[in-house]
């Protein structure tokens, strides 16, 4: 299954995505990680992303994709994988779409969490950088951003919301629930698509 893991910062899609790629035995890939490895590896792409991060600057969509174009590309990944990070824009799923078409994704996974106990559970963090405000700017960028990706994988049939909050393994059950719905949804429509 190839599957894309979005939610606001803080809703635990990291921590999810691995626990459930551990589960379903593929990879789970975040751009953020992949950016991490190559500057470490030092690859070329490493290099330059390693100039971009060190300046402050976002890594631009064509380095992006070309990592992930490598990552997917690796054995590993033959039986589907996780996405976590990418795509954030429009130009991100025209690019993806470009890597692995537009029915490429079996799943979109949207963790829904409610913006006053997401924030609670951030502040409980201690970071110097979470302040109530810069918060809730967070969630309020991430819905402005991320509703024109939700309208087209919508509109594709392959968005499954899940509730972000509560214990670890409540929420990778429900997720691993709602990809066994995912899976039966396919599985039943096959047969038609055949005839």
């Amino acid at each position: 299954m190839n599957l894309l893991f979005i939610g606001p910062p803080g809703a635990g899609k990291g921590t999810q995505a691995g626990r459930v790629a551990d589960r379903l035995g593929i990879p789970h890939i975040s751009t953020g990680d992949m950016f991490r490895q190559h500057a470490s590896n030092g690859t070329e792409l490493g290099r330059r992303v390693d100039v971009i991060m060190k300046a402050g600057d976002y890594v631009p969509d064509e380095i992006t994709v070309a990592m992930l174009a490598e990552r997917i590309a690796e054995p590993d990944a033959d039986g589907g994988f996780i996405l976590d990070g990418f795509p954030r824009t429009l130009v991100q799923v025209e690019a993806l779409d470009g890597l692995i078409g537009t029915d490429g994704l079996d799943a979109v996974i949207v963790f829904d969490v409610d913006v006053d106990e997401l924030t609670s559970r951030l502040l409980a963090r201690g970071r110097a950088d979470d302040s109530e405000d810069t918060i809730r700017n967070r969630f309020d960028v991430y819905q402005s951003q991320t509703a024109p990706l939700l309208d087209i994988y919508g509109e594709r049939g392959v968005v499954s919301r899940v509730n972000g909050l509560g214990e670890l393994n409540d929420v990778t059950n429900r997720i691993l629930d709602s990809l066994g719905q995912v899976r039966d949804a396919k599985d039943s429509a096959e047969p038609r698509a055949r005839s």
